[in-house]
């Protein structure tokens, strides 16, 4: 199988990340992220140290206890790379990171289809490679995304990265339907993202579990439009649920304590 497009979404991810960095003044990397606790450079660090990390280095010492927004053992993970970094200058890190990433594109590019397709460790547990390698897209894609916020340089990353966060997240919402909001069987509902990569979902449970279905024979139970941008970005939780529904350009429709249940059940990124 050709997964050389996962090599093109990280390529391309990478690359948008260095050249928007690169630019930068020292003083820059000090600037905070919608990541809470996390400055330019933590993010940096964080990027860099996985692919370090993949590529065998061992894993940091954590010093002290660890901050209030780490609660599980990915957290724990991520903060040891970036606590490590705090002690490097911003730009030495810029440096890192393009020959840590250079570094992981070569080693993508000489594995088999039999190691693409290996389970094995993973942050969403036991996966195969190439779904790992997707998660990877998806993680530095958001990234930019916050690092592009913390500069003031928003811009239209389009590419593989916003496909595979948007399909994801969309992959995501029957199990959200069915499985965190605790819908009953029979309840529906459907998202009309608006914009680039727009669709609409269309969800039904039964037996306790979401599906998605083609088509709805009456109107759903609870109906949000909501732009793609605004979608992915409450999913991701870089927005807060509350902040997600009053947003001039999301409408809903359906019971009040649903749509804000539903609203904080949508944040799935771990």
């Amino acid at each position: 199988m050709d997964y050389q497009w996962i090599i093109d979404g990280l390529d391309q991810t990478w690359s948008s990340i260095a050249s928007l960095l690169a630019p930068h003044p020292e003083e820059d990397y000090q600037r905070p992220t919608p990541c809470p606790g996390w400055s330019v450079r933590d993010i940096l660090s964080h990027l860099t140290g996985f692919e370090e990390f993949l590529g065998g280095a061992p894993v940091p010492p954590f010093q002290g206890s660890f901050p209030d927004y780490v609660r599980n053992d990915v957290g724990r993970f991520n903060e040891a790379y970036v606590q490590a970094g705090r002690s490097v200058p911003g730009r030495e890190m810029l440096a890192r990171f393009g020959e840590a990433t250079g570094r992981s594109l070569a080693r993508l590019r000489a594995l088999s289809d039999e190691e693409w397709e290996r389970v094995g460790w993973s942050p969403e547990g036991e996966r195969p490679y190439h779904r790992f390698q997707e998660t990877r897209i998806l993680d530095a894609w958001i990234h930019l995304q916050d690092l592009r916020d913390a500069l003031l340089e928003p811009d239209d990353d389009h590419g593989i990265g916003e496909q595979v966060v948007v399909n994801r997240f969309e992959a995501a919402l029957p199990y959200i339907v069915g499985r965190r909001l605790g819908a009953a069987d029979g309840f529906t509902f459907q998202m009309n993202l608006v914009g680039r990569l727009g669709r609409t979902v269309l969800v039904r449970v039964r037996e306790g579990r979401g599906e998605p279905v083609g088509a709805l024979d009456q109107p759903a139970d609870l109906e949000i439009t909501t732009p793609v941008a605004l979608f992915w970005r409450r999913a991701a939780g870089r927005i807060t649920g509350e902040a997600w529904l009053a947003a001039s350009a999301t409408e809903v429709r359906g019971e009040p304590a649903t749509v804000a249940a539903f609203a904080d059940a949508l944040c799935v990124m771990i």
